[in-house]
């Protein structure tokens, strides 16, 4: 599971740092999941849902997801209030406009044909991408998405295995994004059962170290209490 900074006070330098890795985990989901839109796999389930509303009541992706992630944030408010944090902001205000932004850039250039191996190709790059995303703004400890909260939540209150929570929530997710004519494809089924264990893994092996690491770097003075060396020790 993804590392938080609940209830631990940090400092302006460390803030900044983590939300920039924050704002460019954000970016790199945009990117993944406009490689599976475009190359005709479907997308991630929550994406796929949104698309299908936002089409059906006629708006931009961006203006509708951003909506749903303020009616989520309620939830949020009510029971996983330290999951909210600049991190929350920048995903709900920037995941689907990144996702439009790419997908208008991607168009052009990939063929309307791709073949079999072709999709697999992009289903594969699509869903890495999208997950190594998901977890370095995770690992960002800067606040969580409220649909990316939903699973954190419950298992803070169960002690459920995230894996497994994230892949039930995952699955009603594409289930509703079906029924409202969304763009489900074999990679949105794909992410429902693997988003939960990949975004886990890319956090515990990659993002979280190099989270570590980057604010180790900052001077002593800018870092916050818990970084901080201390002076009795060595």
């Amino acid at each position: 599971m993804a590392s938080m900074t609940h209830g631990k006070h940090l400092s302006a330098a460390e803030i900044a740092l983590r939300s920039a890795y924050a704002l460019v985990g954000v970016a790199v989901i945009g990117l993944g999941a406009a490689i599976m839109l475009d190359g005709g796999v479907g997308v991630d389930p929550f994406t796929a849902l949104n698309t299908g509303i936002s089409d059906l009541i006629g708006w931009s992706l961006g203006t509708w997801q951003l909506l749903a992630n303020a009616i989520l944030i309620v939830a949020v408010v009510i029971w996983g209030r330290g999951y909210i944090g600049v991190g929350t902001v920048i995903n709900m205000v920037l995941t689907g406009y990144f996702i439009t932004w790419f997908s208008a850039l991607l168009d052009p250039v990939i063929p309307d044909d791709l073949g079999l191996g072709g999709k697999a190709l992009f289903f594969l790059l699509g869903i890495a991408v999208f997950d190594f995303g998901a977890s370095a703004y995770m690992s960002a400890g800067v606040g969580t998405a409220p649909y990316d909260a939903i699973a954190p939540m419950i298992v803070d209150k169960t002690r459920f295995s995230y894996r497994w929570v994230r892949t039930v929530q995952d699955i009603l997710t594409v289930t509703s994004a079906w029924l409202c004519s969304g763009p489900v494809g074999v990679g949105t089924f794909a992410t429902a059962f693997f988003n939960g264990p990949l975004i886990e893994a890319f956090s515990q092996k990659v993002n979280s170290v190099l989270v570590g690491r980057l604010v180790g770097l900052l001077p002593e003075h800018l870092r916050s209490d818990e970084h901080r060396e201390d002076p009795t020790e060595g």
